[in-house]
């Protein structure tokens, strides 16, 4: 088994089972976020409900984000390193592009400061923005 995959969910408190460490190889070799149906199709004969409970256990752990990009299916992607249990702190855009249907991270695009106002608390925060990626234009 990989060494390095497996301290990437130990230090997130997820126990290192070979489906686990299989998705997380999976998830570190794409370059757009992807929706359970991407991941089931990375694995011919992996259980959809094992890989939907991956997924969601990374998520609850902080290891992946999902995304919500006005498409019919959640997408998800790695988070950065910071993200702990319940807290990401990686607020950033996510682009879709309208003609490849791809979501992209764009972490080095941050999510501007909302200002709320007094009372309300933010617990979470989705910034999609729509157009046509560099692959396609």
């Amino acid at each position: 088994m990989n060494e390095a995959i497996e301290n990437i969910l130990q230090s997130k408190d997820i126990a290192p089972t070979a489906m686990r460490i299989l998705v997380l190889e999976y998830l570190q070799k794409q370059t757009a976020a992807v929706n359970l149906a991407d991941v089931e199709a990375g694995f011919a004969q992996a259980d959809r409900i094992t890989i939907y409970r991956t997924l969601k256990t990374f998520e609850e752990k902080g290891l992946i984000h999902s995304i919500n990009d006005g498409t019919e299916s959640t997408k998800y992607a790695l988070c950065a390193e910071a993200c702990k249990a319940g807290d990401h702190y990686d607020l950033h855009l996510h682009f879709f592009c309208i003609k490849c249907r791809q979501t992209y991270c764009l972490p080095k695009h941050k999510v501007p400061e909302i200002d709320l106002p007094a009372g309300y608390q933010l617990k979470e925060l989705n910034l999609v923005a729509k157009g046509i990626c560099d692959q396609c234009t």
